[in-house]
């Protein structure tokens, strides 16, 4: 997934998922591309970016705090949420920010 999100301008809201994962793959991949699809649906979704080497940050971007907390609550997504704290990390973080501002080259 390595492209920079296209957002809209500021204001709008990133949810920053930090987290280590355990070992092997364990149904991860797969639940991962599926949650992005499931997102990409979701009412003011506005993009995702993600990288896994050691340490793994997803971002996903939103146009505001009730489209985050539709998407927190969406039961497919909360199977996910239980399911990464049963098998797929070690630990993580959760930070939602409201981005003011931004610039791109």
């Amino acid at each position: 997934m390595g492209v920079i999100a296209k957002t809209p301008a500021p204001p709008y809201y990133a949810v920053i998922f930090t987290s280590l994962r355990t070992q092997g793959d364990n149904g991860y991949s797969s639940m991962a591309e599926e949650m992005v699809d499931l997102a990409v649906e979701q009412p003011g979704f506005l993009g995702v970016e993600s990288v896994r080497e050691e340490l793994g940050i997803t971002i996903s971007y939103w146009k505001d705090m009730e489209s985050i907390v539709q998407w927190k609550n969406d039961p497919r997504h909360q199977k996910a949420q239980q399911l990464g704290r049963s098998k797929w990390y070690g630990s993580f973080k959760v930070r939602v920010v409201k981005v003011e501002r931004d610039s791109e080259f």
